[in-house]
């Protein structure tokens, strides 16, 4: 419980944010965020229709759900809880056929998130085509279901934005208008310094951008939005870029609950988006409060 200047600081911070909550991209409007991260990741270990409540409490209208073997069984249930809770199914972490199923089934459309491989070939042509292929029938399949495909950097050859770009241009090229790009900070460390550059190029594939806390090095490499180097400046060149797609906030740490991570986040990026639009103006960076619930 916040008390004294603590609760006058806390109570000044919101105001601001309440007058530049009409300046705010929508994108960047917490109804329109997109919680990433939150089902393994979640020290609370939450079933879904605790996950559903703790979203729409927290006002967030949409979810990306990735999942494990363990969470097939829910898969339905999951669907019926964000229908009665008011969440968007908005992306489906790669492939199964039952979740492909129940997406007929209730008439849902997702994104679907999938790694773009990293083939080793002796060329960047073969690397190229060699990925290309390797997603067709993914690609071919996504379409049917009415759903955008997303290429997930996640590392290697094929977390590079030249090549996430490259395979997007040859599966469009194909037909496959659907096929965008899904890039992800927290395995784009490597890539800090070419920021402006990556997203310049990558502006026209983007179906969603996931945010975090960045520091040079991944030093950590999941942390909260607001504690690191480089993420206001990063920031700013997406929100300068006109960027008008989907925005994500992670969880991803095991030892934390879903619900603490988000908030730290959601906070953090209040105050990351008051200080681009009005510098100076919305105090200290918020301290996080998620603590480990490891025993």
């Amino acid at each position: 419980m916040f008390r004294g200047p603590a609760l006058h600081c806390c109570l000044a911070f919101w105001m601001v944010i309440s007058c530049l909550a009409e300046e705010i991209p929508p994108n960047l409007k917490r109804e329109n965020l997109v919680p990433w991260c939150i089902v393994p990741f979640d020290a609370a270990k939450r079933g879904p229709a605790e996950r559903s409540a703790m979203l729409a409490e927290l006002g967030l209208r949409r979810c990306a759900y990735d999942w494990r073997s363990k969470h097939v069984a829910e898969f339905e249930e999951e669907i019926l809880q964000y229908e009665k809770h008011g969440i968007e199914y908005f992306a489906f972490w790669g492939q199964h056929d039952q979740a492909f199923r129940l997406f007929g089934k209730y008439d849902l459309h997702p994104q679907i998130w999938n790694t773009l491989p990293s083939p080793e070939k002796a060329t960047q042509a073969e690397n190229v085509a060699s990925a290309t292929r390797a997603l067709l029938a993914l690609a071919k399949h996504t379409a049917e279901m009415g759903c955008k495909l997303g290429l997930y950097n996640h590392g290697g050859w094929g977390g590079e934005p030249a090549n996430l770009i490259a395979v997007c241009r040859a599966l469009r090229a194909a037909g496959h208008r659907h096929v965008g790009i899904v890039y992800n900070w927290h395995h784009g460390h490597a890539r800090i310094g070419s920021w402006a550059e990556d997203l310049k190029e990558m502006l026209p594939f983007l179906h969603c951008v996931n945010l975090n806390g960045m520091n040079s090095g991944a030093k950590p490499k999941i942390l909260a939005l607001g504690q690191g180097e480089h993420e206001l400046s990063m920031l700013r060149i997406l929100i300068e870029s006109g960027y008008k797609g989907a925005v994500g906030v992670l969880d991803h740490q095991a030892h934390l609950d879903a619900r603490e991570v988000l908030s730290d986040n959601l906070e953090g990026l209040a105050w990351l988006t008051g200080e681009i639009m009005r510098p100076g103006s919305v105090g200290p960076r918020p301290a996080p409060r998620a603590r480990s619930q490891d025993k």
